[in-house]
Formats: structure tokens, C-alpha cells, sequence
């Protein structure tokens, strides 16, 4: 593993690894994010333009910020890259998402488990295709970005049953858990 990849000190790391949380977005996209241990999230993403789609063993950069405050980075093989500041003691968080054009063109190609399609040679081609990058909403990257964590929960590190399975697969209700 290359040294980006590299978490600040995995013991400032203490409070934020091993936990799942569930945050919902102003258009009602709702994300479920697991931090696995201190270099690596599972997530699912229950509704929205790219509804459906779950990733295990995603690695990520998670680095702390301040007391209660971390924050998670990462680039998916789709071309997607990511960042999601979180402040436990607030329960809120701040991400901006970068989509490749040819998912903002179609999203729903994304629409699996990511991890049975990454070495796809359409998964490169599409992500190697066109624009590399293309520009979010920024005037969406204010307050409007801030989301309350609506559920969140201790778990034990590497538990392959948080995220397990798709959206669709889900008993009724469990992303609208609260606490």
C-alpha cells in the first residue's frame, strides 16, 4: 500500500474508526458509511442518483482534524473522488463528491456491487473516456452540504456484516433508523 493511502496516526484515529453512521442529504439521498479500520470504509447508498450501489473494502485516507473532527477521502475505481468531513460532537458532516462525465451522463451504470465490477475492462474504458473530472455544483458546496448523522453506531473493526448487502436487500426501515 502506498504511503498516500496512509491515515495520520491510527491511535488519533480512536472514537471514528469501528463506527457506522447513516446521513441523509437535502434531496433525500441517503449514504450508510462504515469505517472499517483506519485505512479502509465500506458504504451503501440507499437512495439517490446513484441508489443502490454498496463498496467493501474501498480504501481511503482518514485523517483527524480536531477534537471529534476527521476527515475521509478517496478515489473510486470509477473515477469518482471523494471527501466527507465529519464532527461527532455536532453529529453533522460536510462532503463534496467529483463524478466522472460519463457518470454524471448515466449514473445508474454505477448501480451495483461496486466490488464484482471493478476490473471490468468497460468499468476502465468508461472511466479512461472523456472528461476526467467534471465540475460539481459549487453553490451547493455551502451550510446546504452540512448533513446531520441521523444514525450512528459502534461496531468492531473489519465486521463484514454492517455492509453486506444491497439497498434492495435490506429489512424494511433500516436506513430510517435513528438515535
Amino acid at each position: 500500500m502506498s504511503d498516500e493511502f496512509e491515515s495520520t496516526k491510527p491511535e488519533e484515529l480512536t472514537g471514528f474508526v469501528c463506527n457506522n453512521f447513516i446521513y441523509t442529504y437535502d434531496k433525500s439521498w441517503q449514504y450508510e458509511l462504515y469505517v472499517k479500520n483506519d485505512r479502509m470504509i465500506d458504504y451503501c447508498i440507499h437512495t439517490g442518483i446513484v441508489g443502490g450501489r454498496w463498496v467493501r473494502d474501498q480504501i481511503a485516507h482518514i485523517v483527524w482534524l480536531g477534537d471529534g473532527v476527521f476527515k475521509i477521502s478517496w478515489d473510486e475505481p470509477t473515477g469518482t473522488t471523494v471527501s466527507v468531513a465529519f464532527d461527532l460532537r455536532e453529529r453533522k458532516l460536510h462532503g463534496v463528491i467529483f463524478f466522472p462525465q460519463w457518470i454524471a451522463q448515466n449514473s445508474k451504470k454505477t448501480v451495483c456491487f461496486q466490488n464484482e465490477h471493478i476490473l471490468l475492462p468497460e468499468r476502465a474504458h468508461r472511466r479512461d473516456a472523456g472528461a476526467v473530472r467534471c465540475r460539481p455544483d459549487l453553490s451547493q458546496a455551502g451550510d446546504r452540504r452540512i448533513r446531520t448523522i441521523t444514525f450512528w453506531e459502534d461496531c468492531a473493526a473489519n465486521d463484514e456484516t454492517i455492509v453486506a448487502a444491497a439497498p434492495s436487500e435490506l429489512p424494511e426501515g433500516y436506513a430510517s433508523r435513528r438515535n
